[in-house]
């Protein structure tokens, strides 16, 4: 028997395919399926829904900030030590400087208080209602007549 292996080509070569065979993964939802968007992206539509709900309302709004952060930062400089005080969902930073107003809203305190998409969009628009509200010196059902009804 004189059938013998050939010697193993010297040097790694391109792969072609995964170990076992079965070839590369590819997405498991393509790009414009909702499946693919993150929950941060998710709940940024949430804020900006609720924003242009507003603005048809109140057209100065398109001079204010609208962000989305994790959580709240705590203070390093100590004036804002740990306290039992309730997490804040939302936060108003005013126009100074040079630079617009701002409108913040906290993604995971307010996700943690939720539990359906629903309930998260209602009480997304009810923070950014509140906080518009204090920026513009006036009361919630003043920016939102429907504020409070759900």
């Amino acid at each position: 028997m004189d059938n013998r292996v050939p010697p193993r080509a010297s040097g790694p070569g391109p792969r072609r395919r995964d170990r076992h065979g079965r070839g590369m993964r590819g997405p498991i939802a393509p790009p414009q399926v909702p499946l693919s968007a993150s929950r941060a992206e998710v709940f940024a539509d949430l804020v900006r829904d609720s924003v242009e709900r507003l603005e048809r309302r109140w057209p100065q709004l398109a001079d204010i900030e609208f962000l989305v952060l994790e959580v709240p930062r705590l203070d390093a400089r100590g004036d804002q030590a740990w306290s039992d005080e309730a997490v804040p969902l939302g936060g108003v930073v005013p126009a100074r400087d040079g630079r617009q107003a701002r409108v913040v809203v906290y993604r995971r305190p307010v996700e943690i208080r939720t539990k359906g998409r629903d309930e998260r969009a209602a009480l997304v628009h009810e923070v950014v209602v509140e906080q518009v509200a204090e920026l513009l010196g006036l009361t919630p059902e003043t920016v939102d007549p429907r504020y409070g009804e759900d």
